[in-house]
């Protein structure tokens, strides 16, 4: 029998023979590492939600947890890594929805595996709302009025996202899709410069995250025109969502940030992996943490945000055909 069979059958045997609240207190079996790949440079949002959550879920687990950060092909190498590990509970991967319920879409060459059979959910670490926001010098107050300028002049303004097929755009496409405007799109490599181009007028508009808009925004350096959720933002209550708008009644587009393990992982261990990082959720200074980025913590089963992962993969397609979004 090889040594990973081994892990699996221990794992799975040590859950199933644990009620939860003491196998809570248990540690993980073998005094092995658990790996937490995160498919980005270190430094960027994915990457410090992952360190967030890292030192508590392995508190809990009585295991260290190690950041493994393997960039490269828009999350696709990292993913693909933690897709080819064994499925023994060791090793993880923090998936945002670009590399999980995006990449594959716009990039099938980069993304040769399939998200929703080769990865088995775990679940969800957060989600967050984008902001639009507009430059200084654009004379617009409201989306309305925006809208209004796009419909005069066809093609003739901009918006800027970090990139081709990442949910920034995909958010901006469905918007334009249900406002019936056309805007041109201008894909930056990653997000840093966006904000000061804006800000110094050379592009019209762009799609931020909630972390990145809500400082310029409060600062009165850049205009926001609508946010991309459900609800307000405590630090931007002064902005609308697109729901409440006239017309885009139903507009509910976040980027979210989830764990996942290799397929086959045995149910018992991912169960108690949901388990912990829901409790690390619930946790007063984790939840503090996210509510500085304007983030709001998972919750729920994996069976739940697998069912979510789904749904936003199906939505995904839909936006992609439609405005044929090809890397």
């Amino acid at each position: 029998m090889t040594t990973n069979r081994r892990l699996i059958l221990a794992a799975a045997a040590l859950c199933a023979a644990l009620p939860t609240g003491a196998f809570a207190q248990q540690a993980w079996p073998a005094a092995k590492p658990l790996t937490l790949i995160v498919p980005y440079t270190a430094g960027g949002s994915v990457d410090v939600n992952a360190r967030l959550v890292a030192q508590r879920l392995g508190e809990r687990l009585k295991q260290s947890v190690v950041i493994e950060n393997v960039s490269g092909a828009g999350g696709a190498i990292g993913v693909a890594k933690a897709v080819n590990a064994a499925p023994d509970g060791y090793t993880l991967v923090v998936g945002p929805d670009s590399a999980i319920a995006i990449g594959r879409l716009v990039n099938p060459s980069a993304f040769r595996f399939d998200p929703l059979k080769d990865l088995a959910p775990v679940g969800l670490l957060n989600t967050a709302p984008m902001v639009l926001v507009a430059r200084p010098g654009l004379d617009v107050r409201s989306y309305a009025d925006f809208v209004k300028l796009a419909k005069a002049q066809p093609g003739h303004y901009n918006y800027a996202t970090s990139g081709v097929g990442t949910v920034l755009q995909l958010a901006m496409e469905l918007l334009k899709e249900r406002s019936g405007i056309f805007v041109t799109h201008v894909p930056y490599r990653g997000g840093a410069q966006i904000a000061t181009d804006v800000i110094g007028d050379q592009v019209d508009l762009a799609m931020l995250v909630s972390t990145s808009a809500i400082p310029h925004v409060n600062g009165k350096r850049l205009k926001a025109l609508g946010i991309t959720g459900s609800q307000r933002l405590p630090a931007l209550s002064q902005v609308p969502t697109f729901n409440e708008m006239p017309g885009l009644k139903g507009y509910d587009m976040v980027s979210w940030t989830g764990i996942f393990a290799p397929a086959k992982t045995p149910p018992a261990v991912v169960a108690r992996l949901n388990q912990e990082l829901n409790a690390v959720l619930q946790e007063e200074g984790v939840r503090a943490k996210l509510a500085e980025q304007g983030a709001l913590p998972g919750s729920g089963t994996p069976e739940t945000f697998g069912k979510f992962v789904q749904s936003e993969y199906a939505r995904n397609k839909k936006i992609v055909e439609t405005a044929n979004i090809k890397e």
